[in-house]
This record gives C-alpha cells, structure tokens and sequence, in this order.
C-alpha cells in the first residue's frame, strides 16, 4: 500500500512538473524552469524510494528534497530581485 501512495505522489509531482514546464515553454520565465525541475526531482525521489523499500527518514531522501525546495526558494528569490516583467502575447 506505502509503494502505491509513493508512486501516486510521483505521478502527481510529475504532473505538475509538466505544467510548470508548458508555462516555461510559453514565456522563457525561468521561475517555471525552476519549478517544475523541482517537482520532477521530488518525483524521481519518491519513485527511487518506492523502487528501493527504502525508509523516507534517510538523511538521502532529505537532501534530495533540500535540493528540491532550494531550487524554489532560489526561483522566488531571483524573480523577485529582477523586478517587474514586461507583458508579452502568448505564442501558440
């Protein structure tokens, strides 16, 4: 059952990679870069511990996820010291 919710959460953090990754794609704003290479990171860590039966409390998987949630604080960081964006029209 743990193995099933593991691979669940992959496959959502995934998805959600996948949106942040369209949104880069549109705009080249690498704050969307950032993010969805997060969550794919998170996503590949939940599947390599469900693959492994390892235990979600080795000090690994938090440096894994410190890893993920740097690359958000610095995507928040870096978009804010840039100040306002320019608008442009979304290209198809």
């Amino acid at each position: 059952m743990n193995e099933m919710l593991m691979g669940a959460i992959a496959a959502g953090s995934f998805v959600v990679g996948l949106f942040f990754f369209r949104f880069w794609r549109r705009t080249r704003d690498q704050f969307f870069l950032f993010f969805a290479l997060s969550f794919w990171l998170e996503a590949m860590n939940r599947i390599a511990l469900a693959v492994s039966f390892g235990s979600e409390f080795e000090p690994l998987c938090y440096l894994v996820r410190l890893v993920a949630y740097g690359l958000i604080v610095l995507a928040i960081v870096r978009k804010n010291r840039r100040g306002p964006v320019p608008v442009s029209t979304p290209t198809r």
